[in-house]
């Protein structure tokens, strides 16, 4: 009934617009599972009829078939929690100590100035290089491929979150410190709620780095996990668990950026 009222409440105009908004997220779904389906079929196709070579592509056929051996074994979802713990690990540690840093390097311009260029430089080396560095230090256990996984992601969060905040209008900024704001109250009440829309750019951002971060940690150090499912159909030439283990990960990463996603939209309302 309450629905049904606040529709009486608006204007035909109104009601045409929202329906044509809802037209428009109809369509982009479809549109995506479409293409989803239509290239999953094709790859299918091509494997089937020849056009492909399927031992060395796979098929989706094989991928389910290999997915279904892994359950019965009782390894797929051992394999894929021990990705999803140390992606989840590194990804939270990375954006809470990026998000600190960050603020610390607000708060102090003399700070910024004199960190930014290190900061630049890290982001720049190439982080496959320190895998044996990391595994002297550290060890060959998870706390390395968590490590991993953080050095990846942090850089990107420190960078995105500190222009969000160098992004916020100066105007209000001025307004905040002509009323005496301190540093920590304007921080509070003006720099976070404005730089929000930064933030759920720089955790869609690390979600992504965050995994590229676990699979370069497995492939270096790893008894198990999909790095270790990849590395492992490489070396004996089981392409088929090489390409289950990839679209597994395809299929983790959109679930966590879906769920920022719709964060995100709860967010904004």
């Amino acid at each position: 009934m309450k629905n049904k009222d606040n529709k009486n409440n608006y204007s035909r105009e109104h009601l045409a617009y929202l329906k044509k908004e809802r037209n428009k997220k109809i369509t982009v779904i479809l549109s995506r599972v479409l293409i989803l389906v239509a290239v999953l079929g094709i790859w299918e196709i091509c494997a089937q009829c020849k056009v492909i070579d399927p031992f060395i592509t796979s098929s989706p056929s094989r991928v389910c078939t290999t997915i279904a051996s892994l359950y019965k074994e009782g390894t797929l979802f051992y394999h894929i929690g021990i990705t999803l713990m140390e992606t989840m690990a590194g990804f939270v540690i990375a954006v809470v100590l990026g998000y600190a840093i960050a603020v610390g390097l607000w708060a102090s311009e003399t700070m910024r100035k004199v960190i930014e260029p290190y900061i630049v430089v890290l982001n720049a080396l190439p982080k496959i290089a320190l895998g044996p560095l990391i595994i002297i230090w550290i060890g060959t256990g998870y706390d390395a491929i968590i490590f991993m996984t953080v050095l990846v992601s942090i850089i990107v969060c420190i960078m995105n979150m500190l222009a969000g905040f160098i992004a916020v209008d100066k105007t209000k900024l001025l307004l905040m410190k002509s009323m005496g704001a301190s540093k920590a109250t304007t921080l509070r009440k003006l720099i976070i709620p404005a730089s929000l829309p930064a933030l759920m750019n720089t955790l869609k951002v690390a979600v992504g780095l965050a995994w590229i971060g676990s699979i370069m940690g497995e492939y270096i150090v790893s008894k198990a996990g999909l790095g270790y499912l990849i590395v492992y159909g490489g070396q004996v030439f089981k392409l088929d668990l090489v390409m289950t283990a990839t679209f597994i990960l395809c299929a983790l990463a959109g679930g966590m950026y879906g769920i920022i996603s719709l964060i995100e939209k709860k967010l904004n309302k």
